[in-house]
């Protein structure tokens, strides 16, 4: 797969038997890992706003944009009540790879400019 903007390819599966289970991010020799639950929590949570999102991808150690979909990714206020990512200190870039992942599976549509990219639910 590609990030929405093109410029770095990644894997990603599921790992339904890990605990919790995952969705698991491999870029280059480094592995990310998300609630595997985040595809149709985002989804639902797009539905629910009905219009296009922010990305707004970031690192963990970075602070996340207001009302992008990287914030929502780390929000309190979602339904994990927190973090998506499951791996300290890899647990940012939500907004870089789940996108994507949720356009090839058909649940959303991603925008694909240099910069600034939005998705919206299908």
């Amino acid at each position: 797969m590609k990030t929405a903007s093109g410029s770095s390819e990644f894997q990603m599966y599921r790992d339904e038997a890990a605990d919790p289970p995952a969705l698991v991010c491999v870029v280059g020799k480094t592995e990310l890992r998300y609630h595997l639950r985040c595809l149709e929590d985002l989804r639902a949570m797009l539905k629910a706003r009905g219009d296009w999102m922010p990305l707004g991808g970031a690192d963990e150690q970075k602070p996340a944009a207001e009302g992008t979909v990287e914030a929502w990714g780390r929000s309190p206020k979602n339904p994990v009540g927190g973090w998506y990512g499951l791996k300290k200190g890899l647990r940012g870039r939500f907004g870089v790879y789940v996108p994507p992942l949720m356009e090839a599976l058909g649940l959303a549509e991603v925008e694909h400019n240099p910069k600034n990219n939005r998705m919206r639910a299908l």
